[in-house]
């Protein structure tokens, strides 16, 4: 697959997103290097307290080889992504790598259940309103579902995973408040996650729905009086997905960054609620590990995104010059 894509007519778009995402992906790097030493003061001593003693701060230094030039500690730190080595907790000793292990998979269940659920509400969502409100008809539906989308998107998630807890889990108590326990626990912060997506993904699929409702071959379809169904399943239907697919694969990139905020509120056993432990404990070799592999992340998603629509559609943007 990878040799097909390189030998087409792509091939040098696709290699020019490759050496960008190289580079961005060295610059990630070197920031998330950076990091600990951006942090005022003595980062150990912030992470065992004023009280520690001078001996115990100068041992964990030493062992976490923050002692070293900056140059040899950047080459240990490469060297150590390269065989999966992330470093090691200032509170916990256990290595980084192992805590990611535990929790990004959590972290990934929850971001793309939210982009399925998003895509599979949002689509026929947009694709009715655009059907509903095209050459002028029915204002009032068009400026209902422009509002209505508007303010779900404008909403944060994490008011979103608020109201959630406080009407389904405390109320009714119909869901679990939070933890992972079972799928009934997945539904809250799924839903929380998807509400704002399904919104901004709606809004692309009506637009780029009137854009195929306008096209010649949906004109020559109505005028051979196809069903409507087949009119809109055969060929509107694949040609608003572009677009409409492309969103939700960088929807989902942003997703899984962007969920810091609703695993917190429903402590959910991800790298979100993570990241906030390791940051309010200081501990940040963990807080550096996990922003590294959030943008090592979105790097790869839209990379994908960009190869794949490359492939799929010959007029994409990919292939600019």
């Amino acid at each position: 697959m990878a040799a097909t894509i390189l030998s087409g007519p792509t091939s040098r778009p696709v290699l020019r997103r490759l050496v960008r995402f190289a580079v961005s992906l060295v610059v990630l790097v070197l920031a998330s290097f950076a990091m600990i030493h951006l942090i005022p003061g003595d980062p150990v001593r912030a992470s065992l307290g004023p009280a520690a003693p001078i001996e115990l701060v100068e041992a964990r230094t030493a062992a976490l080889g923050l002692d070293q030039p900056i140059l040899t500690q950047l080459t240990t730190y490469v060297s150590g992504l390269l065989s999966g080595d992330m470093g090691t907790s200032f509170l916990t000793g256990e290595p980084v790598s192992e805590v990611i292990a535990a929790r990004l998979p959590n972290t990934l269940a929850l971001a793309l259940l939210a982009t399925v659920i998003a895509l599979l509400a949002a689509i026929p969502l947009g694709m009715w309103a655009a059907v509903r409100t095209e050459n002028g008809r029915h204002r009032g539906t068009e400026a209902a579902f422009g509002t209505a989308t508007g303010t779900v998107v404008a909403v944060p998630e994490f008011l979103y995973a608020i109201a959630l807890v406080t009407v389904f889990a405390i109320t009714l108590r119909a869901f679990p408040p939070a933890g992972k326990d079972g799928l009934e626990s997945y539904v809250l912060p799924v839903l929380a996650l998807a509400i704002g997506p399904i919104g901004m993904i709606a809004r692309i699929a009506r637009v780029e729905t009137l854009r195929v409702l306008g096209t010649d071959y949906v004109r020559l379809a109505r005028a051979k009086r196809l069903p409507a169904g087949r009119l809109y399943l055969r060929h509107v239907l694949p040609n608003t997905l572009t677009a409409t697919l492309t969103l939700g694969g960088l929807l989902l990139s942003s997703l899984i960054a962007g969920s810091v905020l609703v695993e917190y509120v429903f402590a959910w056993p991800g790298l979100g609620l993570k990241i906030v432990e390791a940051i309010t404990q200081k501990d940040y070799p963990v807080a550096q590990g996990v922003i590294l592999v959030y943008g090592a992340i979105v790097l790869l998603v839209n990379l994908l995104v960009d190869v794949v629509l490359s492939m799929s559609d010959p007029t994409s943007a990919i292939k600019e010059s």
